[in-house]
């Protein structure tokens, strides 16, 4: 029974020194093998990052271009580029500027909207009249190319109906103005534009209802 369990010297140290090898090859090609991956990784993760900076600029160039067929009489070529105008203070390209007029006036479609936005071209004295408005909120110019990114719909609200009314009623029913106001329109600009509140009985509105806040 006992030649049958004990194990030799020898045996031991040939597995011993066969283990030692193994692990010794493995640990020094590792190093090969992630520094190809990470090379592969980051290529991949450049040409990912070409290719979608890439469709972006050619999806605002054909909008541009999409607006600019739409609009038909001089007159009101003239006044989208003056509204274009008032937005290049904020430091927007021709494309993004058209991108935010667009989705505003219903020229790009938007989920905000829905259906009910009819495709009209803004008036120049609106977009400058929204756009006072806001900077009197404490918002800087840096701030407003944010709130313009992130809820272009702005300049296509109702000033005094939705825009004034709703800031009215932040700081009425939460105590939200100051620089609390900014910080809430610099995360979440929409609430400029809620102008439903279905209290829990959905009316199919929900991009602009009051429950989402």
């Amino acid at each position: 029974m006992l030649d049958k369990t004990l194990v030799s010297p020898l045996m031991s140290y040939n597995y011993a020194a066969s283990f030692y090898i193994s692990t010794r090859d493995v640990v020094t090609a590792t190093p090969n093998i992630a520094h190809l991956n990470l090379n592969s990784l980051s290529q991949n993760a450049t040409k990912g990052t070409l290719t979608s900076s890439f469709s972006c600029k050619k999806w605002l160039l054909r909008s541009t271009l999409q607006i600019e067929n739409m609009i038909s009489t001089e007159e009101d070529k003239k006044t989208w580029q003056d509204c274009r105008e008032a937005l290049y203070a904020f430091n927007f390209s021709v494309e993004e500027a058209d991108k935010i007029l667009g989705k505003a006036y219903g020229q790009i479609h938007s989920p905000y909207w829905g259906e009910e936005r009819k495709k009209v071209v803004p008036k120049i004295d609106i977009v400058k009249e929204i756009l006072d408005y806001l900077r009197s909120l404490s918002l800087s110019d840096d701030d407003l190319c944010k709130v313009l990114k992130k809820f272009p719909e702005v300049l296509g609200c109702n000033l005094d109906d939705e825009i004034k009314t709703n800031v009215q009623l932040l700081e009425k029913e939460w105590g939200i103005k100051g620089k609390s106001l900014r910080n809430l329109l610099l995360r979440n600009p929409k609430v400029l534009g809620y102008n439903v509140d279905c209290k829990g009985d959905c009316m199919a509105q929900c991009t602009r209802c009051w429950v989402r806040f």
